[in-house]
């Protein structure tokens, strides 16, 4: 209680204490331990793991500053000293209270034991080398420009290593899993190291990417600096050394206590070992003396199949199997190209995947008469080319509908959590494009306040941005129902489209064709324009009951356009 009492009396000297006791707890546990000093004398990890280090003759003279108006022997401790010079040196930098030789505009991130939470979206980071020759600097990381983004490449540097770069700047431009997007510097000075070039590939999201420097003179010390491995990196490196003893001790036990047979076959044969054949290829194994761990399989998963059992006895000479002699020169003649995934292939295939395993479900389908859309959408194309504005597509009237069913029927405009069901006020449209770098899903926002020709002219746009790969995260972000077309596009018929997470809802728009329906009397007959839309819907949101209503306000809204403009 003595350490206690006198840190308490002078605890007006720590003017940044509510940002320590926020970051810091390990600091309080262990000057409240029992024993502090025996705690903090063996210094494994809390003073020594900065990301932040300052020279220790810094540190020495604001301990003898602290501890000099301290009374008693507990100044005279060394513990007692070292942790308040550490506490007030993280004052420092956790206020901003900046020494001369570090200027104040620069963002500090945080300490090391706070590196994970702190730092996840947080691009440069002031490094302080322990080499001298290296002056204060800046590590840029790898960012994070979209919520799904965990790794990006490098499209290209629009800056050079030399060049001086001001706040507002773009440095590069970063292809992330949804578009390419230009990453802009956050400070003033100059690019001293660029870590990865133009192209460099999946870089995991706080990757260090590239130096800048405060001083010209400086560039020069940067040309073969490497970036230094992270806190957690540096544990994982030590880990071996440290436990290599414990492994020795482990490995001799079973030598020295007497096992069944039974289990040493086991602990002798490791798991992934283990050879995964058909029923029908093992008895062919058996039957010729085939050791299967000597055959590379070539079903699924690696599975041995019996064209494989065939084939090896085929090249041993045991015996030759014409069926597989012709099947693996067959194989041999394929002619094929490996194309590599692009960013936003891989993740709209890992979302999918998530949501066809996790997302009950379901779908509807009905076929609405398309004779009086089209009509209206004639008239509208006529006052538009007169005054000058873009031509309506069937798929903008599309979107205009949903999203006034939607406002109709707001279930189906929600999203399922784990907690409770999020029903969206905003009614905002994805709009699924295809283009030569994959599907992208750019948003019209309020759908159902915006008129028709408004919408028309920011799906184009939209659309010729994706097409550009150059769509940006508030031109995908937010959206709360999908609509795919494949119809007018390319005229298929029906067809069920995956949910878009965290949606509940996608529409997939198929054709119109035209189709014999029954007239007025009984021997005729009248022509009319048929269009099959299937609704996609996760039932933990919206019930078969829901959807179907959904449906049918969608329906009425595309056989009487003219309600539309109500």
């Amino acid at each position: 209680m003595t350490y206690a009492t006198h840190f308490f009396n002078h605890s007006k000297k720590l003017g940044n204490a509510p940002n320590l006791l926020r970051y810091e707890h390990a600091i309080w546990v262990r000057w409240f331990s029992c024993d502090p000093c025996s705690s903090l004398s063996k210094g494994d990890g809390l003073l020594k793991t900065r990301s932040h280090s300052y020279a220790s003759k810094e540190r020495d003279s604001v301990c003898k500053s602290f501890t000099g108006s301290v009374r008693g022997s507990a100044s005279s401790s060394p513990c007692y000293r070292a942790i308040n010079a550490d506490i007030l040196m993280m004052g420092k930098l956790k206020g901003n209270i900046l020494a001369p030789s570090m200027k104040a505009r620069t963002p500090f991130v945080g300490l090391a034991v706070n590196e994970g939470i702190l730092c996840s979206q947080v691009h440069p980071r002031r490094g302080f080398s322990s080499d001298s020759d290296l002056p204060q600097h800046q590590e840029i990381g790898m960012p994070s420009l979209s919520p799904t983004m965990t790794e990006g490449n490098i499209a290209r540097w629009l800056k050079k290593e030399g060049d001086k770069v001001s706040t507002g700047e773009v440095l590069c431009e970063v292809e992330t899993d949804k578009a390419t997007v230009e990453m802009e510097c956050m400070e003033e000075g100059y690019l001293a190291k660029i870590i990865h070039g133009d192209g460099a590939k999946e870089i995991k999201v706080g990757e260090v990417i590239a130096i800048t420097v405060e001083e010209e003179e400086d560039i020069a010390k940067f040309k073969d600096y490497q970036p230094s491995k992270s806190g957690g990196d540096a544990a994982a490196a030590k880990g071996p050394s440290v436990s290599t003893p414990p492994k020795k001790e482990v490995a001799e036990e079973p030598v020295s206590s007497p096992e069944p047979k039974v289990s040493k076959d086991r602990a002798a044969t490791p798991v992934q070992d283990r050879v995964f054949a058909s029923p029908l290829a093992r008895k062919l194994a058996e039957d010729h003396n085939v050791p299967l761990s000597n055959i590379k399989g070539t079903g699924p998963d690696g599975h041995i199949v019996k064209a494989d059992i065939e084939e090896y006895l085929a090249t041993g000479g045991k015996e030759v199997s014409p069926a597989a002699s012709k099947d693996s020169k067959a194989a041999a003649e394929l002619d094929y190209t490996d194309l590599p995934h692009s960013q936003i292939r891989k993740i709209t295939a890992s979302r999918l995947l998530l949501s066809k395993q996790t997302i009950p479900h379901y779908y509807l389908t009905v076929d609405a008469c398309v004779d009086k859309l089209m009509d209206l959408r004639n008239q509208l194309n006529s006052l538009q080319e007169a005054s000058g504005g873009n031509r309506l597509s069937v798929n903008d009237l599309v979107i205009k509908a949903a999203a006034l069913a939607l406002r109709k029927v707001p279930q189906c405009n929600s999203s399922w959590t784990n907690d409770y069901i999020r029903q969206y006020n905003n009614v905002n449209i994805n709009v699924a494009v295809q283009t030569d770098h994959g599907l992208f899903v750019p948003v019209v926002r309020d759908a159902d306040k915006k008129g028709l020709s408004k919408i028309s002219e920011e799906v184009k746009h939209l659309a010729k941005k994706a097409k550009e790969n150059s769509l940006k995260p508030e031109n995908y972000e937010g959206g709360t129902f999908t609509v795919s077309n494949l119809g007018g596009p390319f005229g298929v018929k029906q067809f069920c489209a995956i949910i878009n997470p965290p949606q509940s809802g996608i529409l997939a728009v198929g054709s119109a064709e035209r189709r014999v329906i029954p007239g007025s009397g009984p021997d005729q007959f009248n022509f009319a324009s048929f269009m099959s839309v299937t609704l996609s819907c996760d039932h933990r949101v919206i019930d078969g009951a829901i959807g179907a209503e959904w449906l049918k306000a969608f329906k009425g809204y595309i056989e009487n356009p003219e309600s539309m403009l109500l």
